[in-house]
């Protein structure tokens, strides 16, 4: 894993190539599927999920066209982190991003193959993936919140 080291001055540099780099460095790092771990270069923090934060955030203000994060879903956002029982947000938006990718470049895929379905099949076949995949994550939340309760009552 390549380890990038954030210093006091805010600058991040690269271990493994011995360079300084920056945030759309990272990004290209993350679209190229390249683990990197951030580090602070004192303290040996890990501060990768704050640089990934600063990315999007670099990302949804670059481009109002592309905003990803509506005013109203960052709302939502917050209110979550307030709950008492805070929902498994983030394993239901990891699931659903990766099954979105997947499909994404499997779309791709099929369209650089000339199509050997037809476009009604190809979307048949992502409807049918989609139901079992919400069917198998919605039960498993259903398990695991009865395992969470604790308390014995229904």
């Amino acid at each position: 894993m390549r380890v990038i080291r954030k210093y006091a001055n805010r600058r991040l540099y690269d271990t493994e190539q011995s360079r300084y780099v920056t945030l759309e460095d990272l990004r290209g790092l993350i679209i190229d599927e390249v683990p990197f771990r951030v580090e602070d270069a004192k303290s040996g923090e890990d501060l990768t999920r704050t640089i990934l934060l600063s990315i999007i955030i670099e990302q949804e203000q670059a481009d109002g066209d592309a905003q990803v994060f509506s005013n109203d879903l960052l709302a939502q956002f917050i209110r979550v982190y307030d709950m008492a029982q805070p929902l498994p947000l983030a394993r239901y938006l990891e699931q659903g991003t990766k099954l979105m990718l997947e499909q994404q470049h499997r779309m791709q895929d099929q369209w650089q193959q000339a199509m050997r379905h037809s476009p009604m099949e190809l979307m048949r076949e992502m409807a049918e993936e989609n139901m079992k995949f919400w069917q198998k994550t919605i039960t498993q939340a259903g398990s695991s919140s009865d395992d969470d309760s604790g308390n014995g009552k229904p």
